[in-house]
């Protein structure tokens, strides 16, 4: 599915189409699209379908199956995200991990030798919470859904056996 339309296609595959947000706007008029293109959003939705976001009853969960180990990150690096409060913040991502945001908060994968899944909720207290299933419960779920700033990052470790291998 990844190597079909999108943006794995090199310009002279594709035709030189742009998949930017703003792909039908003339170049001398400056952003007047509204939204993105139905091709630009099928990347995102379908981009968070392969990293495990998933939303039942309320609850959010994490299920990384679509993922392929060699999408990890080899070596740490920095990663630059826009929080709940619009401010730009710099996060460390550790070896063998990946790190994107949703909802304006930062999840970060780690991949670990170790079988047990683990997820770590990080509070804006500086208290960490610890849960052996890699999903929030409800009421978490909800702070997430209302960037209430509460949550300031969610760490996932999973095992190469919960990746597509693909």
């Amino acid at each position: 599915m990844r190597a079909g339309i999108g943006f794995n296609k090199t310009p002279l595959e594709y035709g030189a189409f742009p998949t930017d947000p703003y792909s039908h706007t003339p170049k001398h008029g400056g952003a007047k699209q509204p939204g993105m293109t139905g091709q630009v959003k099928e990347e995102v939705l379908s981009r968070f379908g392969e990293l495990g976001v998933r939303v039942h009853d309320g609850q959010v969960s994490f299920e990384p199956r679509l993922l392929r180990p060699r999408e990890f990150v080899e070596n740490e690096r920095s990663f630059c995200f826009l929080d709940v409060n619009n401010q730009w913040q710099d996060l460390d991502v550790p070896k063998r991990g990946l790190a994107f945001t949703w909802c304006q908060v930062p999840i970060v994968y780690e991949l670990s030798s170790e079988a047990e899944p683990q997820l770590t909720i990080e509070w804006d207290t500086g208290e960490k919470q610890t849960y052996d299933q890699l999903a929030l419960s409800a009421e978490t779920s909800r702070e997430l859904f209302e960037r209430s700033g509460r949550i300031q990052k969610i760490s996932a470790r999973v095992s190469e056996q919960q990746l597509f291998a693909g």
